[in-house]
């Protein structure tokens, strides 16, 4: 046990220096290895996000993420996967310059879950329900070697192309044998209530403006209108209409941080035709107006 902990800090410490290495600046820094992202920051701060199925990496400091009603506290050596896009609010609790926190993001492969799933034989008998939207479980030495690897690898661009993929599928794989590897499974598989939902998640995602019909939503991935608003408030905490809600702002925060749209061109972009009623239930989400939330953040996070 104590050799284990031994190689465990000594990976996580060669993973520090990687990304120390690479960011000079504080920040979220994609990588030459698509969905693979490096994070640095040194400020205890809160974010909001939207999160996208990831498998999250946490390096060096400590960081609370709250997802509805759920509330997940985790540190170095721990992995926070998100299975399906969720809104959150992230509370980095530990960073400074001396010590900042440090991070490695890689986006979850569902798909690719689901071809390994079918290869592994289940240890665990399949959820009947849905179930959370994300997990944090503590990365054992076979994945940490494997983010170790990747990470690596982009002092290897020339290698990229053929290793990325290898190493990409082997963390997908070990998470998959893990602890929570059954709840990983129930999301990514065909047929559980868990992956309906996701498939409703990803319809709602990409349609978010158009109109929602609840009933037509749960027709489309198989599921009755009863059942079907069951789990999804079961395993995003929300319902339909309130993750739409959800979704339309922060795509809509997005446009007017990252593509100057103003208030109006951004209600009127995600599917709002009041810029009072989009005001409103903005103040409500972020807990301040638009025009403010967006020029603090402008301001900079570190």
């Amino acid at each position: 046990m104590r050799e284990q902990r031994a190689e465990l800090e000594r990976m996580n410490e060669q993973l520090k220096e990687k990304i120390l290495s690479r960011m000079a600046e504080p920040g979220s820094h994609p990588t030459a290895i698509s969905g693979f992202n490096l994070v640095r920051r040194v400020q205890a701060n809160e974010l909001r996000v939207f999160y996208k199925p990831f498998i999250g990496l946490t390096v060096q400091g400590f960081k609370r993420t709250i997802v509805g009603k759920d509330e997940y506290s985790y540190g170095e050596y721990h992995c926070f996967v998100a299975g399906v896009d969720m809104p959150s609010e992230s509370y980095i609790t530990v960073a400074s310059d001396e010590e900042p926190f440090l991070a490695l993001s890689l986006d979850l492969d569902r798909s690719l879950v689901a071809q390994l799933a079918a290869e592994i034989p289940s240890r665990a008998r399949a959820e009947s329900g849905a179930g959370k939207s994300v997990a944090v479980m503590e990365a054992d030495a076979k994945v940490m070697a494997a983010f170790l690897r990747l990470a690596e690898l982009l002092d290897e661009p020339e290698e990229i192309p053929i290793m990325a993929p290898m190493l990409i599928r082997e963390i997908h794989y070990r998470l998959l044998l893990g602890p929570q590897g059954a709840w990983l499974r129930t999301i990514c598989s065909l047929g559980t209530a868990s992956n309906q939902v996701a498939q409703a998640v990803t319809w709602l995602r990409e349609n978010y403006k158009a109109p929602l019909q609840v009933e037509e939503l749960a027709r489309k991935v198989g599921m009755s209108s009863s059942s079907f608003f069951r789990n999804f408030k079961q395993m995003t905490t929300l319902s339909p209409l309130q993750f739409q809600k959800a979704l339309r702002l922060y795509e809509a925060q997005r446009l007017m941080l990252t593509s100057e749209y103003d208030v109006a061109n951004a209600a009127y972009a995600v599917g709002y035709e009041s810029s009072t009623q989009f005001i409103r239930e903005y103040k409500r989400m972020f807990g301040e107006p638009p025009r403010r939330d967006v020029s603090r953040k402008r301001a900079g996070f570190r």
